[in-house]
């Protein structure tokens, strides 16, 4: 009789033990999920969203919209065999007119079928194909194989055909000399067969008689 309600106290002790354990536990453990989402929370606050994202939604919205190409070429040929190459560094579409493109770094290089070569060069220009005609602007520079190299602030060409001219005045150098002119023209014969420079509005020569001479 004594030995039975020993076990039993026993029993009883150690179940009164248990029931205060998982009591505690009820109330410690909510505690302790508090704590780690309050730490949680206070270093995330310390995390700069700018330092974790390598572009600002900006940055991601100009360069959705921004469609560049890198070092376009675009050849071609006229019906007497010449040929014409325009290249640029870049060139991405005009957002106010997206069949056109703006190019950065703008040449072009006519190989005229007689072996004559004529090239173009700028800052920057448009492109617009469909109406075969490119812009170029910013420190334009206009050479040819025959010896001459003139310059102007902008030009009008072709980009099927042989066709150039300068809105604005030019300076250049040749073989007859240094001179200006109000407005330069590449143009062709009635055949199209051979092109030739013209200098118009106003055309001043300086030249030393004594090259003329040798």
């Amino acid at each position: 009789m004594t030995a039975f309600g020993s076990d039993w106290a026993d029993m009883s002790a150690r179940g009164d033990f248990y029931s205060r354990f998982v009591a505690w536990l009820k109330i410690l453990l909510p505690i302790a999920a508090l704590a780690i989402l309050s730490t949680l929370f206070l270093l995330s606050r310390n995390i700069d969203p700018a330092t974790t994202i390598p572009f600002t939604t900006i940055d991601l919205r100009e360069r959705a919209r921004e469609e560049r190409v890198t070092a376009p070429e675009l050849a071609g040929a006229t019906e007497n065999g010449d040929l014409i190459l325009f290249r640029s560094a870049s060139a991405r579409p005009d957002p106010e007119n997206p069949s056109r493109g703006l190019a950065e770094m703008l040449s072009a290089r006519i190989t005229l079928a007689s072996g004559s070569e004529i090239t173009f060069s700028a800052r920057e220009g448009i492109v617009d194909q469909g109406n075969d005609r490119a812009e170029l602007t910013g420190d334009v520079v206009v050479t040819s194989s025959t010896g001459y190299e003139i310059t102007t602030d902008q030009l009008i060409s072709g980009m099927r055909s042989i066709r150039a001219e300068s809105p604005g005045a030019v300076v250049g150098t040749g073989p007859p000399g240094d001179f200006t002119a109000g407005r330069m023209l590449l143009t062709t014969d009635e055949n199209g067969e051979n092109a030739r420079l013209l200098f118009t509005d106003g055309v001043k020569l300086i030249y030393d008689p004594q090259d003329i001479e040798e």
